[in-house]
């Protein structure tokens, strides 16, 4: 959550912070803000609301200076308005600062500079922090300031630092909350995510908790908070900058959903090989895959959407793998007081690679000895470093808050672990195996086929967008699709109420709301239980229940039993959650643009949460 980008070199500074909050906007859009030193002091500008409102007042008043930082906010400490916005300045204004995270002990520091006679302007726990820099600069420099300071803090952050005293430099330092260094031709960057430096550079460093930077437009010196140095790699970002852009589509959420096919496919490459009938991994994947233990118990943490991927991860691997396998929301999972051992694999599942939940889950779970396989979109990132291997998704940058294409990457990243398991331990026959590695090959293009279905949906759509509360229903492996498809209805449009259920519990409780016109999408693919999902179609349309279904291609006799019908291609059950999470998306983005929400940045989410 929020992002911060900060420059030095030989550009107008105030031009690449704004190119690159842009790309960060996703991140948060409460307020934004920058501070450049404009050879007289450090120049603040922030606005409430979007960052257009902060180009346009920039443009009205143009700031010039080579070197500042910026940052776009999604609200902790304090409502969204321009005094909570940052930059945040000391009092004789010659020190700024940007912080994404949480000072758990801002209250008590707090209480203590006001006892020095500090003056508040903000609610934040972030002005705490320029002013304990500031206080420590009465008698130290301003890197050894810092420095002091950030012993103090208690919580997680990303902090950037401008000073009027330093007009060559930049300071950061992370712990907690994601960080990198951009390294250019006489030029230098931070930024809380690559994308928002893609077309500035593509040579980044990752930087990991407990990492203090000074950079300059030469250099770039990493060391531990106490003042150790540390090599960091330097990784060579190989997204295209075009990924990160609209391309003609009037949303970021469209145009992802559209790249499934290829998200998909890139995700198979190199690790589906049709000619040897196998699947592989990196030698170090394969390697941690194939020490686990007959006796091996999995626990899958994640968050959000994340979450739904690991619960269609649960009915594969017990399925086929014959693995017990429990599923957690990684918010929960440290203080339910989970059994971990030697015997226990954590399968952290997460888009970024930041999320904060999860990367403290698998810490726990290192810490008693268990071991960690990430399923991560993002190389380099802290989830990615700390696991002992990782499944890279391949998805490329995903704008939209709303997850399309990392959560089916993260499905088929799933699917390929699971057949991977299940050949090892020889429990599939010769023809299934052959029949499913074909369908797994296919289905790039069963997706393509599936993205087919966006003109009915959005005539679909427009005639159900003035209602407001919605159920989703699925069962066995398509139950985690209903969870999905309502998370997705209620994300984008926040006008309207949805909530997703295992068709069966319908009858435990929710069926007391179903009324006439009530609207209930169903998820009936072909599966073993499909007569059961009718039957719970029966029930919901005794009660004058609306009926939207979601069938297989060829199914015709369900028509009858239903008000809406969308066909998806027909496919082994096990690839139907991504076959079927197609037209659920399109049905929330359509209805979202019905209603005339923000479908890329709806109100009070960011995209990553780093943050507990």
């Amino acid at each position: 959550m929020c992002g911060i980008v900060g420059y030095v070199g030989k550009k107008q500074s105030v031009e690449v912070l704004l190119e690159a909050l842009s790309r960060l906007e996703y991140r948060g859009y409460d307020s934004a803000g920058v501070a450049v030193l404009n050879g007289k002091g450090v120049e603040i500008r922030r606005k409430a609301g979007k960052l257009q409102g902060l180009m346009e007042s920039i443009h009205k008043k143009p700031v010039n200076g080579h070197i500042g930082i910026g940052h776009t906010r999604w609200a902790t400490h304090g409502e969204p308005s321009e005094r909570n916005s940052h930059p945040h300045t000391s009092e004789s204004g010659s020190i700024a600062i940007v912080h994404n995270g949480i000072i758990e002990n801002y209250a008590e520091l707090k209480e203590k500079l006001l006892a020095k006679g500090y003056k508040f302007k903000s609610q934040t726990d972030t002005e705490i922090v320029v002013h304990l820099i500031a206080e420590h600069a009465k008698k130290l420099s301003i890197e050894e300031a810092f420095r002091k300071t950030l012993t103090q803090l208690r919580g997680s952050y990303a902090i950037c630092l401008v000073s009027k005293d330093e007009p060559d430099r930049l300071y950061a330092a992370r712990f907690g909350s994601p960080l990198l260094v951009g390294i250019g031709k006489g030029e230098g960057f931070f930024a809380s995510d690559a994308p928002a430096i893609l077309g500035l550079t593509r040579e980044v460093m990752y930087l990991n908790d407990g990492d203090f930077v000074v950079l300059t437009a030469s250099d770039v010196k990493v060391s531990t908070v106490a003042g150790k140095a540390v090599k960091r790699k330097i990784t060579s970002i190989d997204w295209d900058l075009s990924a990160a852009r609209k391309d003609g589509y009037d949303h970021y959420m469209l145009k992802e959903i559209h790249e499934q096919p290829a998200a998909i496919e890139q995700t198979l490459f190199n690790r589906l090989d049709l000619d040897k009938n196998e699947i592989t991994f990196d030698a170090k994947t394969k390697k941690f895959l194939n020490n686990l233990s007959k006796q091996e118990r999995v626990i899958i943490i994640s968050c959000g959407t994340a979450y739904h991927a690991g619960l269609v991860g649960e009915y594969m691997l017990e399925e086929y793998a014959h693995m017990p396998v429990d599923v957690d929301l990684a918010s929960e999972f440290r203080y339910r007081g989970p059994m971990l051992d030697k015997n226990t694999t954590i399968i952290a599942i997460t888009q970024s690679g930041e999320t904060a939940d999860t990367l403290a889950g698998i810490r726990m779970a290192k810490k008693h000895g268990s071991k960690v396989l990430a399923i991560c979109n993002v190389m380099g990132s802290s989830i990615a470093r700390e696991a002992d291997a990782v499944i890279y998704t391949h998805a490329g940058p995903e704008i939209a808050v709303a997850s399309t294409k990392a959560y089916t990457a993260q499905v088929t990243a799933l699917i390929l672990l699971t057949l991977y398991l299940t050949k090892q331990r020889k429990l599939v026959t010769a023809t299934k195996w052959k029949s499913l590695l074909k369908g797994l090959h296919e289905l790039p293009k069963t997706v393509e086929k599936a993205l087919a279905t966006e003109a009915d949906v959005k005539t679909l759509s427009a005639k159900y967008a003035s209602l407001r509360n919605f159920y989703y229903l699925g069962r066995r492996y398509n139950f985690p699709s209903a969870l999905e498809g309502a998370l997705k209805l209620k994300e984008v449009c926040p006008l309207i109420h949805a909530e997703g259920y295992a068709a069966g519990e319908m009858k435990h409780g929710p069926i007391s709301l179903i009324h006439m016109g009530w609207p209930v999408v169903f998820v009936a693919t072909d599966s073993p239980v499909y007569e059961k999902v009718v039957s719970n179609i029966q029930e919901v349309r005794a009660r004058r229940g609306e009926c939207i279904v979601v069938a297989s291609e060829g199914n015709e006799e369900i028509r009858k039993n239903v008000d809406s019908l969308i066909h998806v291609p027909k496919t082994e059950e096990l690839f139907s959650p991504i076959v079927v999470a197609v037209p659920l998306q399109f049905f929330a983005y359509y209805v979202a643009c019905a209603n005339q929400c923000d479908v890329d940045q709806p109100p009070n989410l960011a995209k990553s949460v780093t943050v507990e």
